[in-house]
């Protein structure tokens, strides 16, 4: 499956933005599906990650309750709406796909921030917050 991350942009601290993660050439469904973001000099990061059916979440604490991770199958997406943004949240952010684990939550939650179970990446969107 190949993934096109979108949505980002320029926002004040404070300000909101939704990310997409839209994917084509094969079913997302199938897959667990996780957001990671890149700041200026550091190594990327897990942000967020949702189950193949959106029943299950996990975040980073530094967004847990700031971020929403949900997903429309139907639509092939899965979206990341971003609150009380703050300057330290720029980066380029990336989503990526997992069917590894047989998609199973449980086993794949211990996981969820290892960029290597991780099959397809998106090209990144990034996210400037000003202060």
């Amino acid at each position: 499956v190949q993934l096109q991350a979108s949505g980002g942009g320029l926002v004040q601290t404070g300000g909101s933005l939704r990310l997409s993660c839209a994917a084509s050439g094969g079913t997302l469904s199938r897959y667990i599906v996780g957001w990671f973001r890149q700041a200026p000099g550091n190594e990327r990061k897990f942000v967020s990650a949702i189950s193949w059916n959106g029943g299950s979440t996990h975040y980073t604490e530094f967004v847990k309750g700031r971020f929403t991770i949900s997903r429309d199958n139907a639509k092939n997406t899965v979206s990341l709406q971003m609150s009380s943004l703050k300057p330290e949240d720029t980066a380029v952010y990336y989503c990526a796909a997992s069917d590894r684990y047989g998609s199973v939550w449980s086993r794949f939650l211990p996981r969820a921030a290892s960029q290597s179970d991780y099959n397809s990446w998106g090209q990144g969107t990034q996210v400037t917050v000003s202060s």
